[in-house]
């Protein structure tokens, strides 16, 4: 993917304090996601399938794909303990397939809504 178009897309997707960011960022072994409020630069909540609260669920889970659901069903529960129910999804230049579906799927049965 060029990084001209990167940035294209980036010029739109924007969080604000009423609707923050949702960027996923996508390793080769692990998957991360943050809700981002750009107005202040600050990172609000912020999930991976290495984070302590989720180790013990993904002892059991045998794909990424899996594990990806759970880190936005996780991300998810965060954002409503903090009043977060509407977000823009970011899926920073990756493909909209496999894990990074799979994250956003799971941020939606959590209860987010972009």
């Amino acid at each position: 993917m060029s990084n001209k178009g990167k940035i294209r897309r980036k010029k739109k997707l924007v969080g604000t304090p009423e609707r923050p960011r949702l960027v996923v960022y996508r390793s080769l072994r692990y998957i991360y996601g943050q809700i981002i409020d750009d107005s202040d630069q600050k990172t609000l909540i912020g999930a991976s399938d290495i984070s302590k609260e989720l180790r013990d669920k993904l002892k059991d889970v045998k794909s990424k794909i899996e594990s990806s659901k759970l880190v936005g069903e996780f991300l998810a529960k965060k954002a409503l303990e903090k009043n977060i129910k509407k977000v823009v999804f970011d899926r920073n230049g990756y493909k909209y397939h496999g894990r990074v579906k799979a994250l956003a799927d799971g941020a939606r049965e959590g209860g987010l809504e972009f």
